[in-house]
């Protein structure tokens, strides 16, 4: 794990800092910046998560949905957990906790806002940092290859309609034509992007592709924490008038991290996979697409809204969660491999 990514909880919080600092000091140009966009879709940020993406898709080979037979159980608990429990179990805590027990707390105007962050950050799964929680936990980089690999297809056709439907069962207005853009724009054109740079890169051999990997592999850290500066930039009068948010918006999420990650460690036990298996499983199953959440938030719903702030706050917790979930993974391993 490089200094970045072992630090970036870190990092994230200075962010917050020097973005609140600039959008009270420079609230002008910030209005400016957020005001460069087309059909909702900020330019500069765009560029940002563009930047940010590409570099972690460059590492995947779709080719590896062919090892699939392989690891069956654990794809299948894996697939499972992604898309039939984290999004509607994150929608209920949603409205559970926002509507309802936190509502006394947050601002009325954006309760729905929150919600809607809320099940943009669950309904796509993580498909770059768990690469490091895999490698963390000894876990099968073959698995974890084939994982990403299959659900990123299915994200390219299922997270549209699956974020319409749970938005649609929370009341809230679905803008389609937005929508169908940001999965365009932040999952099909980088997707098609990446592979076409890796076939070249690829072409020229591993050690060439290995050598530009590793030096493009500090833009997506970089155009992540200069995003997040400017999404605090434009939060930051939330921020100062409502502190307990950030709080209270991390509470669900962590519980919804807690319970997957579990969930899916329990049931590749059941099914009988190795540990090997079941250490990514539980991490793919519980980890978030944050840079698309974000994406698709400030598309949705803009650069001010409660949705924004509900992902950036996903992206805060999730190193240091994380962590947590690869700990309990390998102090555990005694259990799981334990057959009475």
């Amino acid at each position: 794990m490089s200094v970045f990514e072992r630090y970036l909880t870190i990092w994230v919080a200075l962010c917050i800092v020097l973005g609140v600092l600039l959008g009270q000091a420079f609230p002008h140009g910030v209005k400016a910046i957020g005001s460069l966009e087309i059909a909702k879709v900020n330019l500069p940020l765009g560029l940002l998560i563009w930047v940010m993406i590409i570099p972690m898709l460059l590492k995947i080979d779709f080719a590896a949905w062919r090892q699939v037979k392989g690891h069956a159980r654990g794809i299948g608990v894996t697939l499972f957990i992604n898309w039939a429990v984290k999004p509607f179990s994150m929608a209920f805590l949603g409205w559970l906790f926002i509507r309802h027990w936190f509502a006394p707390y947050l601002p009325a105007a954006q309760l729905d806002s929150y919600v809607a962050g809320l099940i943009l950050l669950a309904a796509a799964p993580c498909t770059a940092m768990v690469f490091v929680w895999s490698r963390l936990t000894g876990g099968d980089p073959y698995f974890t290859l084939s994982q990403v690999a299959i659900n990123d297809l299915i994200m390219i056709f299922a997270f549209a309609p699956l974020v319409a439907l749970l938005l649609g069962v929370s009341s809230i207005t679905v803008p389609w034509a937005t929508l169908l853009t940001s999965v365009v724009l932040y999952i099909v054109v980088p997707v098609m992007l990446a592979q076409l740079w890796r076939q070249a890169l690829l072409r020229k051999g591993q050690a060439a592709f290995d050598t530009v990997l590793q030096g493009i592999q500090p833009w997506s850290i970089a155009a992540l924490l200069l995003t997040l500066i400017l999404l605090f930039a434009f939060q930051g009068d939330a921020i100062i008038e409502q502190p307990l948010v950030i709080g209270l918006l991390a509470i669900p999420i962590l519980i919804q991290v807690l319970f997957n990650s579990a969930l899916a460690y329990w049931l590749n036990r059941v099914v009988g996979e190795k540990h090997a298996i079941a250490g990514p499983s539980a991490l793919i199953g519980a980890s978030n697409f944050f840079e698309l959440a974000v994406a698709a938030a400030i598309s949705l719903f803009g650069f001010k809204s409660g949705a924004a702030l509900a992902t950036v706050v996903g992206v805060l917790i999730e190193v240091p969660v994380m962590l947590l979930v690869v700990a309990i993974v390998n102090r555990t391993r005694g259990w799981y491999e334990f057959r009475h």
